[in-house]
């Protein structure tokens, strides 16, 4: 059995809790076990008594009572997973921003983010090939769905996922992307506001406008601009969500009559054909992403349009140069 140890909080563990900083170093104590040590004031942080709760800070120490050398080591895990085909150098070939805390993606359409049902290849797995000499792999800290391109934020550490994380949660962040949609808005500019709920379909599951107070529904707000149109057949739309729901640009489009190109779940427009050339893919990507860096600052990304999203603009006419990039981020309905 070890004896007493006193361990320093590192800056990349600063603002864990204790009982997940004690499952990170010590993975084989029981949480009841722990509880009862911290209880008696056998575990403490800088020499006082602590909870399972508390927040530790950089520079701390934590007092570790003798545990037992089963607690103290790993549990037995299975062998890491050897990235195939070079997913460390794909994931490289298509980032758009790195740095020593975050990596920002340009997610092609078709790649899932997060594994599922039959799938084999995602982000989340391909990220295993980049872990750190101590096993910890970069974090997904938002989401895409599979079938959207556009710029993915990827923490590289602890503190990074934890400060970006809260920057999405409190909505401290600016999201534009651009789609194709059946139809022109009218008015060319607004909020839609509505509440939706997850229901289940025969293409998988899709979101539905809810009331407020519903079983399972969720408030959802966004905001969209038409930047261009070809005729009344089409238009060009910048949006912005203000909050972060599941589909939530797909079903809000859908609702105000104007579904997106190419939605296999959402859109529903009767008689309506596909304009030669153009792919039944759908036509919406997260163009921009602007936030605060962990480190200070802003980290401030675009992404290209993805390959059938500028064939199509190319088919249609529906020039780039047009666009106004600044009008993304006046005021502060975005965010």
């Amino acid at each position: 059995m070890a004896g007493i140890d006193f361990v320093s909080v590192s800056g990349d563990e600063a603002g864990m809790r204790l009982d997940r900083w004690f499952k990170t170093h010590y993975p084989g104590i029981g949480f009841a076990q722990l509880q009862k040590l911290v209880r008696t004031g056998q575990v403490r942080v800088d020499g006082g008594r602590a909870k399972t709760s508390t927040r530790l800070a950089a520079g701390q120490s934590v007092r570790v009572p003798p545990i037992g050398d089963a607690a103290a080591a790993p549990p037995p895990t299975k062998a890491p997973r050897k990235p195939t085909g070079d997913d460390a150098a794909y994931l490289k070939s298509i980032t758009l921003y790195e740095d020593r805390d975050v990596m920002v993606l340009n997610k092609p359409a078709g790649l899932a983010v997060q594994g599922g049902s039959g799938l084999s290849t995602h982000v989340d797995k391909m990220l295993d090939s980049m872990r750190d000499r101590q096993g910890q792999k970069p974090r997904l800290v938002h989401r895409l769905d599979r079938d959207t391109a556009g710029v993915l934020v990827i923490a590289k550490t602890r503190k990074a996922a934890r400060d970006l994380s809260t920057a999405f949660r409190s909505r401290d962040t600016n999201k534009v992307y651009w789609a194709l949609v059946a139809g022109v808005p009218r008015p060319s500019s607004g909020r839609i506001s509505t509440y939706l709920a997850k229901e289940e379909g025969p293409e998988g599951d899709r979101m539905r406008i809810s009331r407020h107070g519903a079983d399972g529904a969720s408030h959802a707000v966004s905001f969209y601009s038409v930047v261009d149109q070809v005729g009344q057949k089409l238009s060009w739309l910048m949006l912005k969500p203000v909050t972060g729901r599941t589909h939530q640009l797909r079903a809000h489009t859908a609702h105000i009559g104007h579904p997106i190109v190419g939605d296999p779940k959402y859109f529903q427009v009767e008689n309506w054909e596909l304009p030669g050339g153009i792919q039944n893919r759908l036509h919406l990507f997260a163009h921009r992403i602007v936030m605060p860096h962990p480190s200070g600052g802003t980290i401030d990304v675009t992404a290209p349009l993805p390959p059938h999203m500028a064939q199509s603009f190319n088919l249609l006419g529906l020039d780039l140069a047009d666009y106004d990039a600044e009008a993304e981020l006046e005021g502060n309905d975005g965010r």
